[in-house]
């Protein structure tokens, strides 16, 4: 699987772009269309690091990357498994096409997708455990 796109990928990686806003105290609002990772997109985020306050979609970095095992991302496999779904039908998304998770797990993961946090900043956040879990 080639050419797809991580929906949780870092700013600074190569052909970065915002897949989505952190709305406080709700799940992410996805972005229409491309909006390519720029320094004032990211200078637009203050003193706050740019990862609390967008979500950033990448080509998957495959082997480069401690989630994926050769074939398949296992985080995206544990965000099906043990995450409860936040949305009812697919959300609007801009990369689902192109999505490693979605191309993997299917709508499972689309409808988990908005309440993921590349950063995660909480010590007890459920996420923490879906995201560090051993493999």
């Amino acid at each position: 699987m080639t050419g797809q796109l991580c929906p949780s990928a870092q700013p600074d990686m190569a052909g970065a772009q915002v897949l989505g806003v952190h709305r406080p105290g709700q799940d992410v609002a996805y972005v229409a269309g491309t909006v390519p990772v720029t320094d004032a997109v990211l200078a637009a985020t203050g003193d706050v690091p740019p990862t609390l306050v967008y979500r950033f979609a990448a080509p998957c970095a495959q082997k480069r990357c401690g989630h994926f095992d050769g074939e398949r991302c296992q985080l995206a496999t544990r965000i099906a498994a043990k995450l409860s779904p936040v949305e009812t039908r697919l959300p609007a998304c801009a990369i689902r096409k192109t999505c490693r998770w979605h191309g993997q797990e299917g709508s499972a993961a689309c409808l988990r997708c908005p309440q993921v946090t590349t950063t995660i900043t909480e010590e007890n956040d459920p996420l923490r455990d879906v995201a560090f879990a051993a493999e």
